[in-house]
């Protein structure tokens, strides 16, 4: 047995080392505990977003540029990324606010266009398919009705889909999955509105409970029965995890239950890993996925790079420790600026791009998302941990080949000492100040 230890450090170096065990003689002090017999979630796979400003930059690339970020992204030997999440008409990360039909009087949708979605997004989404060698898996979400539908009058700042448009609106929905269906795309899951909730300065819809389990069973399911796509799955809430579980409880009934796969979340309010506890001890066949995060330039530095890297990763673990079983990050590229945004919204992105410069920047946070998506792999089983600190976020993962694997976040200011203890075995080594560090345990013939 040895373990094979790979480590981004503070100054975003990547080390290897390769680790020997002794036997475990009782060593009480600094432990972590991976206990293989004892399972949970099995993990489907890590993904990201192909928005509209994803794919305008990357269609300003030139080609080495473009294979760089495709050959991380989804190569099976990078982080072979196998979902990606797309938007139904505009969201903020967009060249412009769009609607495929802005005609009130097409009850029958004959003037849907997808030339929006045509002219960036679709030439990325078939880029990346190609790298990856098979059909990404697609997961749709809408950020708002066209602006006749809603009570506002407007795409933007809220506003709720008005009663009399229920019914147009899941055709429109529905629409949209057989055009990317019609490309050839595999769409796997769809949600029923981002952010519910959130009344914003760019593309935004509110939802109550009632009204997202109204629309959900009364309109939008039917019409997917109709267009022969009862196949999808569909998420609701797509929100922050403050309130998961109410809107969870609010919105599953009997009526519902077969309808709903399971729920999306983003991180934006904070950790909430005991929400995610309390869901599946609700509702135990529905599955967790986190559908959105990003760090917002708006609340976040720029240059605090690691900083901000360790936030998303200490993020990642208690999601991945507390049920998720699939993971979206936000735009997988933007611009120098972390846009284009029709609002300004700028963000972070792992991937940022200087049109003028013509450099592609590997940011901080794609290094740190390496580290699970490399070695997590899909079908991976989470297996049972413990820690003797809150300093240390530990994760562990039994992957198809049997392969045991773990990601270990140090966030503190000092190095901290780690006895792992695994089937009778211990593995010593000091975790340094801010890093991160994935391991593989070998045993016998297997390679990392």
């Amino acid at each position: 047995m040895k373990a094979v230890m790979y480590t981004t450090a503070e100054n975003g170096e990547r080390l290897e080392d390769v680790l020997y065990p002794v036997k475990d003689e009782g060593e009480e002090n600094q432990v972590l505990n991976i206990y293989e017999e004892l399972t949970f979630q099995k993990l489907e796979s890590f993904g990201g977003a192909v928005t509209d400003a994803a794919g305008y930059v990357f269609s300003c690339m030139p080609r080495k540029e473009q294979e760089e970020l495709l050959n991380m992204y989804f190569r099976p030997e990078q982080m072979g990324y196998e979902r990606v999440r797309v938007h139904m008409d505009s969201c903020d990360f967009c060249t412009h606010m769009y609607e495929a039909d802005s005609d009130e009087t097409d009850e029958n949708l004959e003037k849907f266009s997808f030339a929006d979605t045509e002219r960036y997004i679709i030439p990325l989404l078939e880029a990346a398919q190609e790298k990856a060698g098979k059909k990404l898996k697609v997961m749709l979400s809408a950020w708002s009705p066209p602006a006749y539908m809603k009570t506002n009058g407007k795409r933007k700042k809220g506003g709720s889909l008005k009663k009399e448009y229920r019914g147009r609106w899941a055709e429109y929905l529905c629409r949209y999955m057989e055009e990317f269906r019609k490309r050839g795309f595999l769409v796997e899951r769809m949600s029923v509105q981002n952010e519910p909730k959130a009344v914003q300065e760019w593309d935004s819809c509110i939802y109550t409970s009632r009204e997202e389990k109204e629309f959900l069973r009364d309109y939008l399911a039917p019409a997917m029965e109709r267009h022969g796509l009862s196949d999808i799955e569909v998420f609701v809430w797509d929100h922050n995890k403050e309130r998961v579980y109410e809107r969870a409880r609010e919105v599953v009934d009997e009526t519902t239950d077969g309808l709903i796969a399971g729920f999306a979340f983003h991180w934006y309010s904070g950790d909430h890993f005991e929400a995610l506890d309390l869901v599946q001890k609700r509702f135990p066949g529905k599955k967790l996925i986190l559908s959105e995060s990003c760090l917002e330039f708006g609340k976040y530095e720029k240059d605090a790079e690691q900083e901000n890297a360790e936030r998303l990763a200490h993020d990642m673990v208690g999601n991945l420790n507390h049920g998720m079983c699939a993971f979206y990050d936000w735009n997988i590229l933007l611009n120098s600026q972390g846009g284009p945004n029709h609002t300004n919204n700028f963000c972070d992105a792992p991937y940022l791009y200087d049109e003028e410069s013509g450099i592609l920047e590997e940011r901080r946070c794609l290094r740190y998302y390496w580290h699970f998506a490399h070695f997590i792999r899909p079908g991976a089983l989470r297996l049972a941990t413990t820690k003797y600190t809150d300093g240390l976020d530990f994760t562990a993962w039994k992957n198809p080949d049997g392969t045991v694997v773990f990601v270990l976040l140090n966030r503190a200011d000092e190095e901290k000492e780690c006895n792992l203890r695994i089937a009778g075995e211990l593995f010593h080594w000091k975790a340094a100040p801010h890093s991160i560090s994935s391991t593989a345990i070998l045993r016998g013939e297997e390679t990392a």
